[in-house]
């Protein structure tokens, strides 16, 4: 017998054991997800849900990666982080594939459900979809609706766990247990701060990091009166320069004050078909609905351009367009709020103080009514402490791209800038005719994928932008533009 064979035996039997014990927290295999046609991968990672305590209890993370049409070049993968906080990445995907499939002809896209969303140990608060589909917050989302929610999994999780940074050390476990070395980082809105959290936690993990619409460590999350008014008052300014605007609304700002004016004296209550039971629904409009679902159609240049044609039409004491508006918006865009309330509550709602309240609320737009929901959320929402290290600014010579719209409500260009002043090997784009993430439009995508290939932020082409067009906006309710 060849002397060899028994320890070729032995080590064949070490590498099994050892490669099995690597994997035995991992699960990973072909799946379809909804509006996918192609086959995709999925998977599912189990982490210590205290990182302190790494042989205390397990949670599952779940993940999903979209394959490079062509991986001939074996190009490092682009991980996809979600924004909100609450939103999960892999119920994202079929919308990814789809605006991402530039980069996905030559490179993975890997999607991680942040713990507390999606499959990940998920903090959804359940509501009745009948009764409150239009119930907007925030003065339908009461103290008991929160007390109600945090009763549905504080025995189910340790909340004070559910945090940023555990979250990218879960996104970095399952970078190692899918063999990547590095990573590229895209991330968008908050997914800009977990990119952040990123850098610093793991930075020889990252390739580049692409940060779209900026939500600095250092920029508490609610703060938003200032930039939605900004963001208003840029469409109150773009509607007065187009001739067909102006001639349709020749008043805009002064019926937009006369609506809130109106219904701050007197609530609204209008009966309306449930869109999808047909059954009567009680609808009742507040000033603070009002302005808050105007402050969310300033999000996208898409629904930006109904603004005028529905502060109009309210002034008119039509609602129709509002609340037509209101029941399709949000579709395929969950959140689960309670991972939100988890995360705000206490990394961002403690750092703001009263002064900073006031001069937000110092606006012509919406006043405090932005800060309405979280600071009544947050007085009954359990409290963890948060390492004051964690709102340093993060310091890194990680090539970086860093992208804003000039239009955007919630983060507004100065939130770039902030980023990009410590960020030594940052370049930042500020797209004139853009809203709330950059890439929402071919030419983003386009900008994203050259910055990859070449890591070189200051040489990406961003002529592309000048070609988007202005706002434009819907002056009659036939759908004239």
């Amino acid at each position: 017998m060849n002397k060899a064979l028994p320890f070729l035996f032995l080590l064949i039997l070490i590498c099994f054991n050892g490669t099995s014990r690597a994997n035995e927290n991992t699960n990973i295999e072909n799946c379809h997800l909804d509006g996918i046609r192609t086959q995709v991968t999925c998977g599912s990672l189990l982490v210590p849900e205290n990182y302190k305590q790494p042989e205390g209890k397990k949670i599952s993370i779940n993940f999903a990666v979209l394959p490079a049409i062509d991986n001939s070049e074996n190009k490092e993968p682009l991980m996809f982080l979600a924004g909100g906080p609450g939103q999960a990445a892999v119920e994202l995907a079929a919308h990814i594939i789809n605006s991402f499939a530039e980069i996905r002809k030559t490179r993975d896209i890997i999607l991680v459900d942040q713990r507390g969303t999606g499959l990940s140990q998920p903090m959804l608060c359940d509501e009745n979809d009948t009764e409150q589909l239009y119930n907007v917050i925030p003065e339908d989302y009461a103290e008991q609706d929160v007390i109600d929610c945090v009763e549905q999994f504080k025995e189910s999780h340790q909340l004070s766990q559910y945090n940023s940074e555990n979250a990218i050390r879960d996104f970095d476990a399952v970078r190692q247990a899918l063999g990547h070395k590095k990573v590229h980082l895209y991330g968008a809105s908050y997914g800009t701060r977990a990119a952040l959290v990123y850098m610093r936690l793991f930075p020889d993990s990252i390739q580049s990091v692409v940060l779209d619409s900026v939500g600095p460590i250092e920029v508490p999350i609610g703060l938003f009166g200032a930039s939605s008014a900004r963001s208003f008052n840029l469409l109150l300014e773009h509607c007065l320069n187009d001739e067909s605007c102006n001639k349709a609304y020749p008043n805009l700002r002064e019926e937009f004050d006369t609506v809130v004016e109106r219904l701050s004296k007197n609530t609204v209550s209008i009966s309306i078909n449930h869109p999808r039971l047909g059954t009567k629904t009680a609808f009742n409009l507040s000033h603070l609905k009002f302005v808050n679902n105007i402050f969310k159609q300033l999000y996208s240049m898409e629904t930006r351009s109904l603004v005028p044609l529905i502060i109009h039409q309210a002034f008119l004491e039509n609602y129709q367009p509002l609340i037509g508006l209101i029941s399709t918006s949000d579709g395929g865009m969950s959140m689960y709020v309670g991972l939100t309330f988890n995360i705000v509550c206490n990394e961002d709602i403690p750092r703001i103080t009263q002064t900073m309240l006031e001069q937000d609320s110092d606006n012509d737009f919406g006043r405090g009514s932005t800060q309405t929901v979280y600071q009544s959320a947050c007085k009954v929402w359990p409290k963890y402490e948060v390492d004051a290290e964690f709102y340093q600014p993060v310091v890194a010579n990680i090539p970086t791209l860093i992208l804003s719209g000039d239009l955007d409500p919630v983060t507004p260009p100065s939130n770039g800038e902030i980023s990009a002043s410590t960020l030594v090997n940052s370049h930042h784009i500020i797209s004139k005719n853009n809203a709330h993430i950059v890439a929402s439009s071919p030419c983003g995508v386009g900008m994203v994928n050259e910055f990859l290939e070449h890591l070189n932020p200051k040489d990406v082409d961003s002529s592309c932008l000048a070609e988007l067009p202005s706002e434009s906006f819907m002056t009659s309710l036939n759908g004239s533009i």
